[in-house]
C-alpha cells in the first residue's frame, strides 16, 4: 500500500506541476491575441535592402516603429511580427496605423476617418 500511495502523490505532484506550467504560459501566450493598436497616422518611408529580413510590428506597441522590438512579447499580445525579405533594394512606405490590408506596406488605410479619429495606442 505505501508504494501505492507514493506513485499516486507522485502522479498528483507531476499533474499540478503541468497545471502551474500551462497556466503560465497561458499568461504569455494566450489564446485570443490582443488587437493591433495604432502607433502612427502616417506612413514611415524608408528604404528596404535587396537580401535583408525585417521584422514589421504587427501589434502597434514597439518604440522602434515601424519594426518590432519585443513589445509583444513582454505585453503578452500574442501576436507575433511579420517576417519578411526585401526582394530588392526600393523605397517603401510601412504602415504604421497596422489596418492596412497589404502588410507590411501602406495602402493609404491610414486616411480613413476611422483611423483619424482614433486615438494612439488604441485599438480600431
Amino acid at each position: 500500500m505505501g508504494e501505492v500511495g507514493a506513485l499516486l502523490r507522485r502522479a498528483a505532484w507531476n499533474l499540478n506541476q503541468r497545471r502551474d506550467i500551462s497556466s503560465w504560459l497561458a499568461k504569455w501566450f494566450p489564446k485570443t491575441p490582443a488587437k493591433s493598436v495604432v502607433a502612427l497616422k502616417t506612413p514611415i518611408k524608408l528604404e528596404l535592402v535587396a537580401g535583408k529580413t525585417y521584422r514589421w510590428c504587427v501589434c502597434g506597441r514597439s518604440k522602434k516603429q515601424p519594426f518590432c522590438d519585443g513589445s509583444h512579447f513582454f505585453q503578452r499580445t500574442g501576436l507575433s511580427p511579420l517576417k519578411f525579405k526585401a526582394q530588392e533594394t526600393r523605397m517603401v512606405a510601412l504602415c504604421t496605423c497596422k489596418a492596412t490590408q497589404k502588410p507590411p506596406y501602406c495602402d493609404g488605410t491610414h486616411r480613413s476617418e476611422r483611423v483619424q479619429q482614433a486615438e494612439l495606442g488604441s485599438p480600431l
